[in-house]
């Protein structure tokens, strides 16, 4: 898998790395990869597809379906592994290894899912129009881009939906998020758009224990008569 840089991903991404929403704080992420696996993840991958097959062995009733197809399909089994790729490669230091088929959904219509992302970024227009002017709506600059990159028509699309404590993509104090991977297999690409809403008294709240609990870590072990 291989970053792919695009200065339209680029200039959105400034803009959703923090976006003041009053009470809340959204942040949110394009990120492009090229599918071409090498090094490193062409040695996970045969990881991964030996893992797929040896389950399929051991529980043979269950290979018939899943989000991302029937997993005694090879093309199947790809689409599975490319996306826990692009996963490990957004955060490097967690190993997704352990994500299965059932963790993803498939998306029934592009429709549907960017009327799903622009009801939850609505609120960001005010915010995106004050900052950059009125020219080109925040929304249309996130669809023009993510095309451009993608090209829409051809996509398939899956949402990811954490469930594991500690998975990154699962942000502490999220009021709501969001973890959508557009992918496009003629061209083998996949662009992530990831997104959470942070209520501000929720961050305030886990920053106020995290600090009490350091001074708790530093006075431990310390006799204090």
């Amino acid at each position: 898998m291989k970053f792919l840089e695009y200065t339209p991903l680029a200039r959105l991404n400034a803009f959703l790395n923090n976006v003041n929403l009053g009470e809340c704080i959204l942040k949110g992420s394009l990120e492009a990869y090229s599918c071409k696996a090498a090094g490193n993840d062409r040695k996970l991958s045969r990881s991964l597809e030996q893992e797929v097959l040896d389950y399929l062995v051991q529980y043979p009733d269950n290979n018939s379906s899943s989000p991302v197809g029937p997993l005694c399909n090879t093309a199947s089994r790809r689409t599975l592994i490319h996306l826990i790729l692009t996963m490990n490669h957004i955060y490097p230091d967690y190993d997704f290894s352990i994500v299965q088929a059932h963790n993803f959904s498939k998306e029934c219509g592009l429709n549907v899912v960017k009327q799903k992302i622009e009801n939850y970024l609505i609120e960001s227009e005010k915010v995106w129009t004050m900052e950059n002017g009125g020219d080109t709506p925040f929304l249309d600059s996130i669809w023009k881009a993510i095309d451009e990159v993608i090209d829409l028509s051809n996509c398939e699309v899956y949402s990811y939906m954490p469930e594991i404590e500690g998975d990154p993509f699962l942000e502490r104090g999220a009021v709501w998020s969001f973890n959508f991977f557009f992918y496009n297999k003629k061209l083998k690409r996949i662009l992530s758009f990831s997104c959470c809403c942070l209520s501000k008294l929720a961050i305030d709240y886990l920053s106020h224990n995290e600090m009490l609990s350091d001074e708790d870590n530093i006075f431990e072990g310390m006799d204090m008569d």
